[in-house]
């Protein structure tokens, strides 16, 4: 898919030409079209990494989570703003880097979250491919871009946002849509962009546009003449890294706090891997046992060494590790968390402590590598970014709690799917659906159908007979998509026939 673009003012231009009010910045009403948006309202019931119930207030949520990444994400524009003359002159030579921009793109960029977390996203993946035979199925990229250009309304259009071109582009994270990807290429993931995965043939795993907005896609990227196919924008760039920092250093405040991040086992692995890793680094793969303290460590490294030779650095993945023992695990998690103001004061120190050392560590790259950015972290903080994650995964997203727990969020999901899509197959129940998914129906239809009227080819083999279906399909998949993760609950229960409270848990359907 060639991109033409073109030099424009800044990327502040609409799809729908506006009036502005005297003294109106155009980056400045797109933030607060964002923010007041019930899409970002909805992020506040919506699982970050771990459930919020029982949790109180320490556990993140989407909501938060986006707050923190757009702190962070204007933390850093700023600094490149102030930066060195070169570092200036290259920032202005890509397109710019407005801290309004990289706010509202980080705080965007998480609307497009089904209920329940990544989980959620998988498996409404899998069931709109499996069983409504959606081609691009979801992706929560996708979604996001989807809410901003067609699912949310604003004054000056029914259908999308009408943002700028530069806020658009700036959360296309991953800049193609996912049949872009279909086909052999004899790619290994090492030269492929990051996201795509690690089998090209069944087309990208992340992506942020369906084929309904492809055109939305070329057209807010258009706006960026230097930017090269399949990068991101710098102020996208900069949203991208503030999401890892905050992912990473934030989230751990909550594992800390709510104790689900413990100091022996955390302590066995690090310390194992660096006492004995010569000796693991001797292993066969086949003999590594994720189980035994130290190896999943070794095979993390293994896999970045493999995944991104470009920037991979043995030394610098046992700094970090070094460092974050060190810190993390004898600094911080040696002291178990009590409530108290000391133990606050100390995750405190901790985040702002790594925040700070991260967003300082930020590198400008004129000609990034295809599976990194114009902006990126240096080499010595993307090892911490992979250490830190590398924690996260291994000791709180693989506990068997939590599993059990996410088995069951799986099932309802797949079930919401089938039973609204059946509901809408049902001739004698089409007066009963709620309106708003009816609504869904009919505007995705229509998209299907001008994108048909423009390009015949876009739906495959199928043509004009795939329309309806893939307008119905899309639609189901949009409303469970918006439904936070207590609504998924409730109204499943009501479609399942488990409630006996239809009115109170079936309001605002």
């Amino acid at each position: 898919m060639e991109r033409q673009r073109f030099h424009t003012t800044g990327g502040r231009e609409r799809n729908v030409a506006e009036v502005a009010r005297p003294g109106e910045d155009a980056f400045r009403v797109d933030i607060e079209r964002i923010r007041f948006s019930p899409f970002f309202s909805r992020l506040a019931s919506v699982t970050q990494v771990i459930p919020q119930a029982g949790s109180g207030t320490v556990i993140h949520n989407r909501l938060t989570h986006s707050l923190k990444v757009s702190a962070v994400a204007r933390s850093i524009a700023i600094t490149l703003n102030n930066a060195d003359e070169a570092t200036r002159g290259l920032v202005s030579d890509l397109g710019g880097c407005d801290p309004v921009v990289v706010q509202a793109a980080a705080a965007a960029h998480d609307l497009g979250h089904p209920p329940f977390g990544h989980l959620g996203e998988k498996e409404l993946d899998r069931v709109a491919r499996s069983l409504l035979h959606l081609d691009d199925g979801f992706e929560g990229n996708a979604q996001t871009f989807r809410i901003l250009t067609a699912l949310d309304s604003c004054d000056a259009t029914p259908r999308g946002l009408n943002l700028t071109r530069a806020v658009r582009a700036g959360v296309l994270k991953y800049p193609w849509e996912r049949g872009e990807w279909t086909g052999d290429r004899g790619l290994t993931a090492s030269r492929m962009p990051r996201g795509v995965g690690n089998d090209a043939s069944v087309g990208a795993m992340k992506f942020s546009a369906y084929v309904t907005e492809v055109d939305e896609m070329v057209d807010a990227l258009s706006t960026f003449p230097a930017i090269g196919r399949y990068q991101q924008t710098l102020e996208c760039a900069v949203m991208d890294v503030a999401d890892d920092i905050a992912y990473a250093v934030h989230d751990l405040d909550d594992f800390y706090r709510s104790n689900v991040l413990q100091y022996t086992s955390v302590s066995a692995e690090l310390g194992r891997w660096l006492r004995d890793c010569r000796q693991l680094e001797a292993l066969h793969d086949s003999e590594l046992d994720r189980r035994r303290p130290g190896h999943a460590l070794e095979a993390i490294r293994r896999h970045t060494r493999d995944k991104d030779p470009w920037i991979a650095d043995e030394e610098a993945f046992r700094a970090s590790v070094e460092r974050i023992n060190s810190d993390l695990v004898e600094g911080l998690l040696a002291v178990p968390y009590d409530g108290g103001l000391e133990a606050d004061r100390a995750v405190t120190a901790f985040t702002r402590r790594w925040i700070d050392r991260l967003q300082a560590s930020i590198v400008v790259d004129p000609d990034p590598h295809v599976r990194s950015g114009h902006v990126r972290l240096s080499q010595d903080a993307w090892h911490d970014v992979m250490v830190l994650k590398f924690v996260h995964s291994k000791f709180v997203l693989e506990r068997s709690d939590l599993a059990v727990y996410q088995r069951g969020q799986t099932r309802i999901i797949a079930s919401l799917v089938e039973g609204f899509h059946e509901w809408l197959l049902d001739p004698d129940e089409v007066t009963r659906i709620p309106r708003r998914l009816i609504d869904s129906v009919e505007a995705a239809t229509q998209e299907y159908q001008d994108l048909y009227s423009r390009n015949p080819e876009a739906l495959g083999e199928e043509g004009a007979a795939a329309i309806v279906r893939r307008g119905r399909a899309r639609a189901v998949v949009d409303y469970i998509a918006s439904f936070t993760d207590a609504q998924a609950m409730s109204v499943n229960a009501l479609i399942t026939g488990a409630s006996e409270e239809p009115w109170e848990a079936g309001r605002g359907l």
